[in-house]
């Protein structure tokens, strides 16, 4: 039956699927707003007319449950009317536990939708109720103990890296990098946990040693196009490769663990949820970076440094020395678009 009905109950689909979608939603709405946003205040600091883009940003943060909520309805292919009945069911959510609450609130409503979809002949009444009202009590209790669960984690996380900012900061930075290459989505977990201040700043370096090292380290497979796929895109093009040879995953994976340290506690960088699981993807984790610690000189040679110039230096160099032991051949970093 539930074969029939589109419901799979798989975990992959439920933690890999679903999420990757959750961080295109999130893009979309909340991440965007907030580069939109920041340009516009960045303009209207310098004299130019633009408070249409802060208007335009704080829109698009302001409907960022409708669109995790679509965003989740959708990877599960959802039938129309649950599709539509979860940008109400994705508000819901969030208004009771942030990212994580519309995340399992439309989740949950959208396979109990599945059930009676087109079941009787009254499916454009029942089928729409029954997911508004699954999704209103998943949120109202279950996704409000998980965004809960969530916050408290993250909160966990960020006191732990301010008290031992040189461990925490390498674990934190370690974590996320690989959780940024492997097909989950560190964007969404990252603003689930809230991840701010010092944690988030050792994030983003872990996520951009990632992007830029694997770009730097495939340009002899790839050449520049794979270095900008993967540079300003996303590390998980490499994924198969990893699979077929883990030893490529090292090079940025101990770039990131390397330059944490510099980052949590020498140059002390913080930033934000929303930048905190980016990496350098559309640039969003450095101007995150700049825009929590300040658009100044000092900060802008330290993102350059360290999300982008000693990421490709140090995964370079370790590179190398895996090429010449043998653990790593021409080809292994070979990518298909």
């Amino acid at each position: 039956m539930f074969k029939q009905k589109g419901i799979s109950l798989s975990p992959k689909v439920y933690f890999i699927t679903v999420l990757s979608y959750m961080a295109l939603g999130l893009f979309s709405s909340l991440i965007m707003g907030l580069i939109i946003r920041t340009i516009g205040e960045g303009l209207v600091g310098r004299g130019v007319e633009a408070k249409f883009l802060i208007q335009l940003g704080e829109q698009a943060i302001a409907l960022t449950g409708p669109a995790i909520g679509v965003a989740v309805a959708f990877a599960l292919e959802a039938p129309p009317l649950i599709l539509f009945a979860a940008v109400a069911v994705g508000a819901f959510g969030y208004e009771a536990g942030g990212p994580a609450g519309s995340y399992i609130a439309t989740l949950l409503a959208t396979e109990v939708g599945k059930l009676v979809s087109k079941t009787t002949r009254l499916d454009i009444l029942l089928t729409p109720f029954v997911t508004l009202l699954a999704g209103f009590v998943a949120g109202r209790y279950a996704g409000k103990w998980i965004g809960k669960g969530m916050t408290d984690l993250g909160e966990l996380i960020r006191w732990g890296t301010e008290r031992e900012p040189l461990f925490m900061g390498i674990f934190v930075a370690t974590v996320m990098g690989l959780a940024l290459t492997a097909p989950i989505s560190s964007a969404a977990l990252g603003i689930m946990l809230g991840l701010d201040g010092l944690a988030a700043g050792a994030a983003t370096i872990g996520c951009a040693a990632q992007m830029i090292g694997f770009g730097v380290i495939s340009y002899r497979d790839n050449g520049i196009g794979g270095v900008v796929a993967q540079g300003i895109g996303t590390s998980m093009l490499q994924v198969g490769n990893i699979i077929r040879n883990p030893w490529i995953l090292l090079p940025p994976t101990v770039a990131g663990a390397i330059l944490a340290p510099f980052a949590t506690v020498l140059l002390m960088l913080e930033s934000n949820p929303e930048g905190s699981g980016m990496g350098t993807s559309g640039f969003v984790g450095p101007l995150m970076l700049l825009k929590t610690m300040g658009f100044e000189m000092e900060y802008y040679l330290a993102v350059a440094v360290l999300c982008f110039l000693a990421p490709g230096i140090i995964s370079y160099f370790i590179y190398r020395l895996l090429r010449r032991l043998g653990r790593i051949q021409d080809g292994d970093l070979k990518i298909e678009y």
